[in-house]
């Protein structure tokens, strides 16, 4: 009972001396891919060019309504031809669409980051540039690394530094003086040290690691976790399985990873690698009256998005956040055998979270009036710039 006394005196302590609380709310997508069959979709015949709006038109709400939204882009923007897989090149015009429907920031380091030679990379960095999107993980060379990493991000009187590797370019190699971070240790322990001298709030690293299509993280993965955790890095997320693997809100520690957010928008349809999920984070902020400041994760959270081709001759394609969708009276979901593939994705993922995550449920922001489930709310010493992000 004294400690109980002692502890609710010092929490009481510390809100008295605090001045201003803020907040600022996360969200994060899994991989952005362009197979063939999306490049084909996109392509409007009568005007003669690529047009990824349709896409992304349920999912721009979600997109929208976090202060801060950063996703996986894996793919170039090498110019055409335009190609999928094994050798990804996407139009332009999908920059484009993604910061028009509320990217934040994108990061640019994984297996498919060469898969254009140095055009690619250098290319995918002036176009992203040419959209404004602030983006990470490679570099046109040492000095273009040096002075713009890690990227510092402000919003809300938040600073947060973005961090990002690969574990593979694919046996390609990087060519000279291009640069592509891959994940070694010695370094990152480095680059985190440099985020460090810019004081942030809290540090983010995405990283590109895991085997693909296994829906539970390996035990490299979970050591390199405690390992970034240990050297200061707050929140880990998790590319490249393109299938769902667990999320951890570790409360004790303030800590958060999710290792694998799976397809946020691809052409795959296999089972498990059909969608992915949204990982949704609440920052909180207490500002004390020596200027000290606490942060700290206030509430953790997924939703799910799966992928929708039209079984017609057009074989659009469509990204459906699964709660607006399930009770879906207006059958926008055509085809039986795509309403059972939505179906099954939908419960294999929240079998797979119920069972593996911890402390971080299902959110709800629109809720579907015929769907009875309860609403889950879970509850300047730098060298490098911060870019402050606009207001959406």
């Amino acid at each position: 009972m004294k400690h109980i006394l002692t502890f609710i005196f010092i929490l009481n302590c510390i809100l008295a001396s605090a001045q201003d609380t803020t907040r600022l709310s996360l969200l994060f997508v899994g991989d952005i891919m362009g197979h063939d069959s999306q490049i084909a979709s996109a392509y409007d015949a009568v005007k003669k060019k690529y047009d990824y709006t349709s896409c992304f038109q349920f999912v721009k709400p979600y997109l929208e309504s976090s202060d801060v939204t950063i996703g996986n882009l894996e793919l170039t923007f090498a110019g055409p031809p335009y190609k999928g897989y094994p050798q990804f090149s996407s139009p332009d015009s999908l920059a484009h669409t993604l910061k028009d429907i509320g990217f934040d920031a994108l990061v640019t380091a994984n297996n498919h980051s060469v898969d254009r030679g140095r055009n690619g990379i250098e290319r995918t960095i002036a176009v992203l540039d040419s959209v404004k999107m602030p983006h990470t993980g490679t570099f046109i060379g040492l000095t273009d690394r040096l002075n713009n990493y890690p990227l510092l991000l402000e919003k809300n009187g938040f600073r947060f530094a973005l961090l990002n590797y690969t574990f593979s370019t694919n046996g390609i190699p990087v060519p000279s003086p291009n640069i592509v971070n891959r994940i070694d240790t010695a370094q990152i322990r480095i680059d985190i040290g440099k985020a460090k001298e810019s004081k942030p709030d809290f540090i983010i690293m995405f990283v590109h690691w895991g085997v693909e299509y296994e829906s539970l993280p390996r035990s490299d993965q979970k050591k390199l976790t405690d390992w970034c955790f240990t050297n200061g890095v707050d929140i880990v997320i998790g590319a490249h399985p393109h299938v769902l693997q667990p999320m951890e809100w570790r409360k004790k520690d303030n800590k958060f990873v999710v290792y694998s957010l799976g397809n946020f928008v691809s052409g795959q349809r296999k089972q498990y690698t059909d969608g992915g999920a949204m990982a949704y984070l609440e920052m909180q902020k207490i500002q004390f009256e020596n200027d000290s400041s606490v942060t700290h994760i206030d509430s953790a959270a997924y939703q799910l998005n799966w992928v929708y081709r039209t079984a017609d001759a057009n074989k659009n394609y469509y990204i459906l956040p699964v709660e607006s969708f399930e009770n879906d009276a207006t059958k926008f979901i055509k085809d039986a055998a795509s309403r059972g593939a939505f179906s099954t994705f939908t419960k294999d993922s929240r079998l797979l979270f119920n069972k593996h995550n911890l402390n971080v449920g299902e959110r709800l922001m629109y809720v579907n009036p015929d769907d009875k489930r309860k609403e889950e709310v879970p509850s300047d010493s730098t060298k490098v710039p911060p870019v402050v992000l606009p207001e959406k």
